[in-house]
């Protein structure tokens, strides 16, 4: 059997661009995503906090240092500018791996720079 897990996260980054007329789908800076493992063209999930929309897309390289996220093409109906969204990639694992790994997670400030990184998120307490 195998797991779909959580790879990787950047949470609470914030939209800079959305470019309709782009060819292309998520313009991610691309320190982000070195220091988080997603690959350019990976598939994505994106979570948009601020009005509720969830989607669908996949990476392309966006200026390293910049703190660019863009969502393009049709996504950009879905995110504007400011919103703050949640950027997560999956990978698939046996159980035997899934039992082992740990996914990076990246905590970005509203400049979508890392303030913090983690392998687990904390325990949600009742």
């Amino acid at each position: 059997m195998h797991l779909t897990m959580l790879k990787a996260k950047l949470h609470n980054a914030r939209v800079t661009h959305s470019e309709l007329e782009y060819d292309g789908s998520c313009a991610i800076d691309a320190g982000l995503l070195r220091a988080t493992g997603i690959r350019e063209y990976e598939q994505i999930q994106v979570y948009n906090v601020t009005n509720g929309e969830r989607f669908t897309t996949y990476v392309i390289l966006g200026e390293e240092g910049s703190g660019i996220i863009s969502v393009n093409g049709a996504a950009a109906h879905k995110a504007n500018p400011g919103d703050r969204v949640i950027i997560c990639a999956y990978a698939s694992m046996d159980q035997n791996e899934a039992a082992r790994f740990k996914p990076t997670l990246a905590y970005l400030n509203e400049q979508n720079r890392i303030s913090r990184m983690r392998n687990a998120i904390p325990l949600q307490a009742a």
